[in-house]
This record gives C-alpha cells, sequence and structure tokens, in this order.
C-alpha cells in the first residue's frame, strides 16, 4: 500500500548563463531525462555568444539534491554559471493563471535604435500595466567596419498584461515616433498576426515616389494648379471626387505619349521591390488600389507581377489625347474599402488577415477596414489615425510588422 502513495514533486527554476557551445543544452537535457524531470517551462536567449538559459522543472523531491548537484558539476565543466530557485505550488499556479492574460507585439523599427529609444518605449509598455515576456531582434547584425546603405534596426517586444489605455498608449507612441525618429507597431497575438494573406497598396507616394496626376500636370504646364488641389484633398479639406474632377479637366489635350514617358521613369519606393518580392514568394495575394490612373497601375501590375488594379482610367479621344474626363467610377476613399472587402470575399480570406498600406486622407477607410492598415510616410492626418505608421525607413518596414526577420531571408547575418 505504501509503495502506491504518490512521490511528493517540487519545482526548480534553473538558472545558466555563460559562453555558448555546441551541445551544451543537449548535455543539461541528458541529466535531466536521467531523473526523469518533466520541463514545465524553458525559454533561451543567445546574446554575442553569450547563453541564457532559464528551465522550470518537476522533480521527485527524492532525486532534487542529486539532479542539482550533477547539473553544478557539468556547468563547472562547461564554464557557466547556475543557479538555482525552488518555485511552490502556490506561485506556479499564479504564474500560470497569468499567462491567460491578453498577449501583445510591439515592434519598433528605425535607422538605428538607442538606448534612450528603447527607454522611452518600455516606459510607454510599463504605464499600461503591460509585462516584457520577450525581447527579439528582427533586423541582421549591423557590420561596423562595412557597413551597408539601407541600414535599419528593428526589434519585437512580446507583451503580457491588459492594456489600461489602448487609445493613449497609441497616443503615447505616435509622439515618440515623431519625437525620436523610430516607428511602432502594436498588434494583438492572435492567430491571424502571422496568417496575413492579402496587401493592399495605395500606388502614388506609396508604392512609387510621386503623384502621377502631378507629373502629368507638369509636362502640360498646369504644374502648380493641380498641385495646389492634390495637396488640399490628401490633407482632407475638400472632397476627393470633387478634387479628382477638377484635376482631371486640367488635363485636357495632353498627348497620351508623355503618359507611357512617365511610366518608364517612375521612382520606386525605397524597399517596394523587397517586400513585394518577399510577399510573392511567401504566398501573399497583392493589389493595387489607387485614386491615381489605370495606366500607371497596370505598368506596376506587369513590373511586379501584381494581381489585382483597381484605379481611375481617363478619357481618351481618337487622336490620342486626353479630354479631361474620366470613364466609369471614380476610386475615392471609400471605393478602396469596398474593394479590399470584395478581393478578400473572393480570395476567401477573413478581413483580420488583411493589410492596407497608404499615406492620404482618401486611404483612411481601406486602413481602418483592413486587420493591419498602415500609414506609410503619410500626412500628419493620416498618421494619427492609423494604428501603426512607418516614417524612418522604406516600404520593406511592413515585413518586420508582419515578424519577418532579416535571417528568415538569408539577410544580414544570422
Amino acid at each position: 500500500m505504501d509503495n502506491q502513495v504518490s512521490k511528493k514533486e517540487e519545482q526548480i527554476l534553473i538558472r545558466i548563463t555563460g559562453q555558448d557551445r555546441p551541445g551544451l543544452t543537449a548535455s543539461i537535457m541528458g541529466i535531466l531525462a536521467r531523473y526523469d524531470a518533466q520541463i514545465l517551462d524553458i525559454g533561451q536567449a543567445d546574446i554575442h555568444s553569450t547563453l541564457s538559459l532559464g528551465i522550470l522543472i518537476r522533480i521527485s523531491e527524492n532525486s532534487s539534491g542529486q539532479v542539482m548537484k550533477e547539473l553544478l558539476f557539468k556547468a563547472t565543466e562547461l564554464g557557466v554559471n547556475i543557479g538555482f530557485a525552488p518555485v511552490t505550488d502556490d506561485e506556479y499556479e499564479a504564474w500560470v493563471g497569468r499567462q491567460g492574460k491578453n498577449r501583445y507585439i510591439l515592434t519598433i523599427i528605425g535607422r538605428h535604435l538607442s538606448a534612450r529609444q528603447i527607454e522611452a518605449t518600455t516606459k510607454v509598455i510599463a504605464n499600461q500595466g503591460l509585462n516584457i515576456d520577450s525581447i527579439l531582434r528582427l533586423t541582421g547584425r549591423m557590420s561596423i567596419q562595412n557597413p551597408t546603405k539601407n541600414i535599419r534596426a528593428c526589434i519585437e517586444f512580446s507583451l503580457r498584461g491588459t492594456i489600461n489605455d489602448r487609445n493613449e498608449m497609441q497616443s503615447q507612441l505616435l509622439k515618440l515616433s515623431s519625437k525620436m525618429e523610430i516607428d511602432f507597431s502594436l498588434q494583438k497575438d492572435d492567430m491571424y498576426r502571422r496568417a496575413r494573406r492579402l496587401i493592399c497598396f495605395d500606388m502614388d507616394s506609396t508604392l512609387i515616389q510621386t503623384e502621377c496626376i502631378d507629373e502629368l500636370a507638369i509636362r502640360h504646364g498646369v504644374g502648380d494648379k493641380v498641385k495646389a488641389i492634390t495637396e488640399r484633398a490628401m490633407r482632407g479639406e475638400i472632397d476627393f471626387k470633387e478634387s479628382f474632377t477638377e484635376r482631371v479637366a486640367l488635363l485636357k489635350g495632353l498627348d497620351i505619349s508623355v503618359m507611357q514617358d512617365i511610366a518608364e521613369h517612375l521612382p520606386i519606393t525605397e524597399g517596394a521591390d523587397r517586400l513585394i518580392s518577399v510577399l510573392k514568394r511567401t504566398g501573399y495575394k497583392i493589389a493595387i488600389l489607387s485614386g491615381g490612373f489605370t495606366y500607371f497601375g497596370d505598368y506596376l501590375q506587369r513590373r511586379f507581377g501584381i494581381d489585382y488594379v483597381y484605379a481611375n482610367e481617363l478619357e481618351i479621344d481618337e487622336n490620342g489625347k486626353l479630354t479631361g474626363k474620366y470613364v466609369g467610377e471614380i476610386v475615392d476613399g471609400q471605393r478602396k474599402a469596398e474593394l479590399l472587402r470584395l478581393i478578400a470575399q473572393v480570395e476567401k480570406v477573413n478581413l483580420a488577415q488583411t493589410i492596407a498600406v497608404g499615406d492620404g486622407a482618401n486611404d483612411l477607410p481601406m486602413l481602418s477596414e483592413a486587420g493591419l492598415g498602415i500609414a506609410f510616410h503619410a500626412k500628419p492626418r493620416v498618421a494619427a489615425n492609423a494604428k501603426q505608421s512607418i516614417n524612418t525607413i522604406g516600404l520593406d518596414g511592413v515585413l518586420y510588422f508582419l515578424g519577418f526577420k532579416d535571417s528568415y531571408l538569408g539577410e544580414q547575418g544570422k
């Protein structure tokens, strides 16, 4: 009868630090395996070849002393530091209970990241009552002696807890973004975050670094007039449809050969090639939803292999000149949001799995509609209303908001 009495067990937290080497974790696990230890939790980080390994085990009280003795000998042999801390049943159960809280991912990006920037970020995290579970670097290691031109730095915080005030946290992050030249993305860490499937881009001033209508207007000698209307529209000061009609009318008589020349010399935004290449390789559907013109959208579709293009079509007369009118329905802000929903439905993609990227006021509806809306080098009003924004680096910064690491792509170290 006594043999059937359960052996008393206890929890021990093992902490190991020191120079990393191949086989170290295997050696530790070999000892634990001989004593049939149960692994309740394990985590490891490696910073500049320095190991930090934590293991929470449950083991028979009769074996715990011998296990710790053998681990101490092994640590001495391996040249690492080891420590032990008992964890009571109540402490363990309290820890398990905390794991059910909400989880978030906070991503920060900049050309460089300093202690001052990270300090400010972590203060915002602490003020909201959140705990940092882990910190992960997404960008590769930077060479000091031979730095690349396109330098960028990104780290990802895994957060646990309930945010005191989500809007206040977003506001604080926005202030830090403009003050310290860093970008933020705060996302709930749910099943959809790493399962995005559809991305919709604005075109002008997003995929390309110009406004095509302004380029056409300059060639036609009405650049200042059109640009003034464009800027008012993008700031949300006038209705997009009204401004679009006014601007198109000013292009009357322009030869379409000018459009071809502009298309062949479009200034592609930094990082666009890398971003689209990676997204296509990983199975994303890609769309352009633009208040610009189909002529330029079709050109980008051929160049990048984009799946969908919806934009505005200019009317052309029999002499190959613009009439100053457009054909069909205007693609304005509401239409962009409708198209995002439509494409998601066609592709059988949940809206939570969609991404929208844009810079202007007419992009706000689709940024709000998408599971992840990103304001890219956006106007102040747009950045203030978007939950995520990128202002410090190129368009490929979107990859980091999706959780991609440079090492996934074979870039910049491991």
